[in-house]
């Protein structure tokens, strides 16, 4: 034993210890890696893995000019409750410095009168600091309502600016279905916009604090005890916060990366929700659950990883922000005291070095927690960094959307990296579009998806109001799209498009959209009660268009227009594509496309409702497979499938297709 306890001294353990702890995080660090690269090569492909960031994340000048970009959203002009809020919560930071300060030269009183032996003055310091304690603390919270307000008032400015965008036109479409760089727009919306705002808030709050410290500390230690001490922490404030910012450098990258998985998590399991009925169908709870736990898992080995480096970034935290610190700090105050050859406590009695130690080393051992504090901010800032990178990448792509610009993985790059040479080029946004009423024209437009899918090669024909057209085809031959690229949802790849204003255009699909709101809501959308009052359309006339489509006694049954409801599960399959109809009588458009939208309903009440559109003159481009649609029509428009397409006029010998 006594060999053993020779050679476990303290500083062996300790040396033993740390390499111990370094030699498990760098094991760690390997298994992470080991299971990433198990995953990619196994793991399935899902759609928000495309939701790759593109942008960058690090604290350097890319990060503070994105910064700066920001926060003129943030904070919009000089005079703003933005720049109030920032101001109060200045003065707060200010006015608690100088409490902390107070209760330092307090604090040293109160020792000093206990080893004094001094009961007046015991008793008069300590009343001192209860008659002080109401207003500390009310500098406190007033500090804490500061920052929670500015929060909220960060998220909203970042909130509105980002939805503006975002609900501009079409972009909220194309977002997802045209563009391939974000996969989960809800997440950067919701989520990161609110982590984004409580960093920054967070940042500004611990750096003005320990900045506004430093800068009291020094002054009030530069007359105790010199300029060499303050000068000495603020150098060792540089040097390691240099340091720590070169090894921080991985969590920015990490915090996307946990952003993504996060998003990727939440896609997987809103998709389950949207697909419920199809999946119970199919019995595929079994492959859906392998889904998500094989999203989850991924998420969670990366929490992992990040964990475990937070912790090995904590271990050389807490040592060169903390704990060095602390020794530079003992160091630099003890140096009056213990060279002799300074003059200034030569002839200074016990009590008086006693006293001027302890308020020197107090102020001296704060102002290494405040450049300690400094120095973690450094970590806040690089996984405020991250978020900045998320937040610009969806800014990015919204402002390219909004200006008609969007990146996709098109065919013909395919085409070129497969050796297939038999595709024409295409150029989205390439045609032409002209706004002209009671005419729909198309004039040797190619139809073709948004990656380039060529469905047909040239497509002309012409409508004008008073012909309703009946479009046909088997399914995949093209019917949508040639009504996402009518409704201007997808871009033209060439051609010239005649056609109406958006708004003189109506789409009725074949399950119709029921909105939040009420009864007169589900008539009138999108418009609001504002909009139909100013339109001069009473409630009595929207009961009309219920009864034109035998909806009244839906009316009757809630008993009043401004009833709430769910109405998506309220209202049944035939209900719904009734109601729809009911809000093309109130719009009254030029035309309207009818995707299926009578499938649930009998076919006397759609003759009724043929019948209404064109006492209306509302003229119809009717998808359908229903022979007795056809005497509605004047023109059929049959797309094969094959790139093919006939424009026809309808006459007795005309063959119609459908059931």
């Amino acid at each position: 034993m006594a060999v053993v306890s020779k050679y476990l001294t303290a500083k062996r353990c300790s040396v033993a210890g740390v390499a111990i702890v370094a030699l498990y995080l760098f094991k760690r660090r390997l298994q992470g890696h080991s299971k990433d690269t198990l995953y990619r090569e196994e793991g399935p492909v899902l759609k928000a893995e495309k939701d790759v960031p593109t942008e960058k994340a690090a604290v350097d000048k890319v990060f503070f000019a994105r910064m700066l970009r920001l926060l003129k959203i943030l904070v919009p002009q000089p005079l703003c409750k933005e720049v109030g809020y920032l101001l109060f919560i200045a003065a707060m930071l200010v006015a608690r410095t100088y409490c902390d300060v107070w209760m330092i030269h307090n604090g040293t009183m109160i020792e000093s009168a206990i080893i004094g032996r001094s009961t007046g003055d015991f008793k008069r310091y300590l009343l001192n600091f209860a008659t002080a304690m109401p207003a500390i603390s009310l500098v406190n919270n007033f500090l804490k309502l500061g920052l929670n307000q500015l929060k909220l008032c960060f998220r909203v400015r970042l909130t509105s600016h980002l939805y503006d965008e975002y609900l501009k036109g079409y972009t909220y479409y194309k977002i997802g279905n045209l563009d391939n760089r974000i996969a989960n727009p809800d997440q950067l919306l919701t989520q990161d916009v609110e982590k984004f705002s409580n960093s920054v808030v967070e940042l500004y709050s611990n750096i003005s604090k320990p900045v506004l410290d430093i800068c009291i500390y020094v002054l009030k230690l530069t007359s105790a005890i010199g300029f060499q001490g303050p000068a000495c922490m603020l150098s060792y404030l540089v040097a390691s916060g240099f340091l720590l910012t070169c090894l921080r450098r991985p969590a920015s990258h990490m915090t996307v990366t946990e952003q993504t998985y996060e998003g990727e998590y939440r896609f997987v399991n809103s998709r389950l929700i949207t697909n419920s009925e199809e999946i119970a169908f199919y019995n595929g709870n079994i492959r859906e659950k392998e889904i998500i736990q094989t999203t989850f898992q991924k998420l969670v080995s990366h929490l992992h990883n990040f964990i475990y480096f937070r912790f090995s970034m904590g271990f050389v935290d807490s040592i060169i922000a903390k704990y060095i610190a602390m020794v530079v700090g003992y160091l630099v105050v003890s140096r009056p005291f213990l060279d002799l050859s300074i003059p200034r406590h030569q002839h200074s009695t016990h009590a008086q070095l006693l006293e001027e130690y302890y308020q020197s080393g107090r102020m001296l051992i704060s102002l290494a927690q405040a450049l300690g504090r400094v120095v973690l901010a450094g970590r806040e800032m690089t996984r405020l960094s991250g978020f900045t990178a998320r937040i610009t990448e969806i800014q990015k792509v919204l402002r390219e959307l909004n200006h008609g610009r969007y990146e996709r993985t098109m065919l013909s790059q395919q085409a070129r990296e497969t050796g297939e040479a038999d595709r024409i080029s295409l150029v989205p946004g390439s045609g032409t579009i002209v706004h002209c009423d009671h005419i729909i024209r198309f004039e040797h437009i190619p139809l073709a998806t948004p990656n380039g899918d060529i469905l047909i090669r040239d497509l002309s024909f012409e409508v004008t109001s008073g012909t309703n057209v009946l479009v046909c085809g088997p399914n995949g031959s093209g019917k949508s799209s040639l009504f996402r690229v009518l409704g201007e949802l997808w871009p033209l790849f060439g051609g010239c498009l005649t056609k109406p204003q958006r708004g003189k255009l109506f789409y009725v699909p074949q399950r119709p959209y029921m909105t939040l709101g009420t009864l007169r809501d589900q008539v009138i959308y999108p418009d609001t009660v504002e909009h139909q009052r100013q339109r001069g359309i009473s409630d009595q006339v929207l009961k009309e268009y219920l009864a034109a489509v035998q909806l009244e006694h839906i009316l009757q049954r809630e008993g009043s227009w401004d009833t709430q409801q769910d109405w998506m599960d309220i209202l049944s399959g035939g209900e719904k594509q009734r109601m729809a109809m009911a809000r093309l009588f109130y719009h009254k458009p030029q035309f309207a496309i009818l995707d299926e939208c009578t499938s649930a309903v009998s076919v006397d009440v759609e003759d009724y409702i043929y019948t209404h559109c064109r006492k209306e003159g509302i003229t119809l481009f009717t998808v359908s497979h229903r022979k007795s649609l056809w005497k509605h029509h004047e023109y059929y428009l049959h797309i094969d499938g094959r790139g093919g397409y006939e424009f026809k006029a309808i006459t007795q010998d005309t063959m119609q297709f459908g059931s």
